[in-house]
């Protein structure tokens, strides 16, 4: 019983920063994504009925610090079947780890996605999403492609639902992420989330401008109107950092060159040049543009003093099953 799926990271225009259950892993708003298909996850999962506990290799190598969560992921699709047999699992990812590229995100949709597959157990997206979100909050959105929407449903049949609200073509817009640091952040996002919620005075009003933002740009992307995603999702990655900022102590994800990059591309939308930046929890800084504009933006992005590379992409599919 084996099975290969891949998956690519997504980047949240509108973020989510916060739990309202940490135990379920249940964000305590919701958010919205683009999938992006120029960095891949690669993962395979094979069960066999030999005793012992499973096991995960990651780029090649034991990863203990994941592979407790690997196997709770793993759980749910197991007992979905009623089974207990050991997995094994290789993941490789062709960008960095751990480092503000949503690698997490990635990695969990293509896990839950081959074990269904491995296992035979034909267990919905919808579900699927919900069980990649239990192991990271932003893996359900990498489920699905394009433009991607993950609400908060405390009566529904789950605590969340994960929906593609766009396809990738219907809006082809392209991404270039600036690399400032490859090594893993400091302060993971659980951790950082925890400390923001707890000690944070603006951290209510975070929350609370929540659903106006999805709100907006739900409203943007069903025009195609650029400016106007650009303008709340801009907002959006500033307020989650300042909410971030005001924790004690404040969790500071940024360097130098994150700093640049978003100066260079303030400048270039001021310039006319259709562009926009977000930055998750961590240094490295995703410039959003139409797909004229993005070899600019990449060269204005590489010559910003302190990057070390510019990753290129459009918007792709969601996770999905290579070979069984």
């Amino acid at each position: 019983m084996k099975a290969t799926a891949v998956a690519h990271p997504n980047i949240a225009l509108i973020k989510y920063w916060g739990k309202s259950d940490v135990e379920q892993n249940i964000p305590a708003v919701g958010s919205l994504s683009i999938t992006l298909d120029g960095l891949t996850t690669t993962t395979s999962v094979i069960f066999d009925s030999e005793p012992g506990e499973d096991e995960f290799l990651l780029g090649g190598r034991k990863a203990p610090g994941m592979a407790g969560r690997v196997t709770r992921c793993i759980d749910l699709v197991r007992d979905r079947v009623g089974v207990r047999i050991r997995a094994k699992v290789e993941s490789d990812n062709d960008f960095p780890t751990a480092a503000g590229l949503a690698s997490s995100a990635s990695g969990f949709a293509a896990l839950v996605t081959a074990a269904d597959a491995a296992l035979g157990a034909g267990i919905s997206r919808v579900e699927l999403a919900d069980m990649a979100r239990r192991a990271s909050g932003s893996a359900a959105r990498s489920i699905f492609g394009g433009f991607v929407e993950l609400s908060l449903t405390p009566n529904g049949p789950l605590q969340t639902e994960t929906r593609q609200i766009l396809e990738s073509s219907d809006w082809p817009l392209r991404v270039a992420v600036a690399v400032t640091d490859i090594g893993p952040k400091e302060i993971g996002s659980t951790e950082g989330m925890v400390r923001t919620e707890r000690t944070s005075p603006f951290y209510a009003s975070w929350v609370n401008s929540s659903e106006k933002d999805l709100a907006e740009a739900r409203g943007a992307i069903a025009r195609h109107d650029f400016e106007a995603l650009a303008d709340v999702s801009e907002s959006s990655c500033l307020k989650m950092h300042s909410v971030m900022l005001s924790a004690r102590p404040g969790l500071v994800y940024w360097n130098g060159a994150t700093v640049g990059c978003i100066r260079r591309v303030r400048q270039l939308r001021a310039d006319g040049v259709p562009v926009f930046f977000t930055v998750d929890a961590g240094p490295q800084v995703k410039a959003v543009c139409a797909p004229e504009a993005f070899d600019r933006v990449a060269a204005e992005l590489a010559e910003v003093d302190g990057v070390k590379q510019v990753l290129t992409s459009g918007l792709g599919e969601g996770a999905r099953v290579v070979s069984g």
